[in-house]
């Protein structure tokens, strides 16, 4: 009997000190829960010599800043804390065309140290006549997407998607695949007035 006492004594302090291991394994960072909003989209109607469909869920402001021009525009994404940054510009002359499409790719690849990937897509809608570029910059950079629309001639439209946050293009992901949904519904539906 004496010895059934001893062994559950024994047993007793060996899962007392096995129970009281202090090693501890760290869990993998979470994320939130992304809640997206249904697609509804409405027309921006303006002086602007375009009109194009854009996102209910978000807020067309002026962009006011210096420098600003006529037909500067930010579509705000405040539920995302994103915006995409849209400038027009009426040209004048072929230098000054060739200027600012060149400038569209400088922008577009100036992201070249820190993304992974850049993706240039054509944009051609010639019963519109609508042409650009579009600039799908994947990795930790400021910009996920870039574009233009022109065309060809007197009119200049430029698009940037920018975040409010440091880019950490994990985390940020989904949502830019929703937004990128909303651009390319955006530009499908892009339309000079004259």
């Amino acid at each position: 009997m004496k010895n059934r006492y001893l062994v559950l004594a024994l047993l007793s302090i060996a899962v007392f000190y096995a129970c009281t291991n202090n090693s501890y394994t760290p869990k993998p960072r979470g994320y939130f829960n992304i809640d997206f909003p249904k697609k509804e989209y409405v027309p921006y109607n303006s002086n602007c010599p375009f009109t194009f469909d854009y996102p209910k869920y978000t807020r067309m402001e002026a962009d006011n800043g210096k420098g600003g021009g006529d037909c500067w525009n930010n579509l705000n994404f405040y539920g995302f804390n994103a915006r995409l940054h849209l400038t027009y510009y009426n040209v004048l002359s072929a230098k000054e065309y060739q200027d600012l499409v060149e400038d569209a790719r400088t922008l577009a690849f100036k992201h070249t140290v820190k993304a992974s990937a850049i993706d240039q897509k054509l944009i051609n809608y010639p019963e519109k006549k609508v042409y650009g570029i579009y600039y799908a910059i994947e990795g930790n950079t400021a910009s996920s997407v870039q574009f233009f629309l022109t065309d060809s001639a007197k009119h200049y439209f430029r698009g940037a998607l920018y975040f409010n946050e440091r880019p950490q293009y994990d985390s940020v992901a989904p949502v830019i695949k929703f937004i990128k949904q909303d651009i390319d519904t955006m530009i499908r539906s892009f339309k000079w007035k004259n």
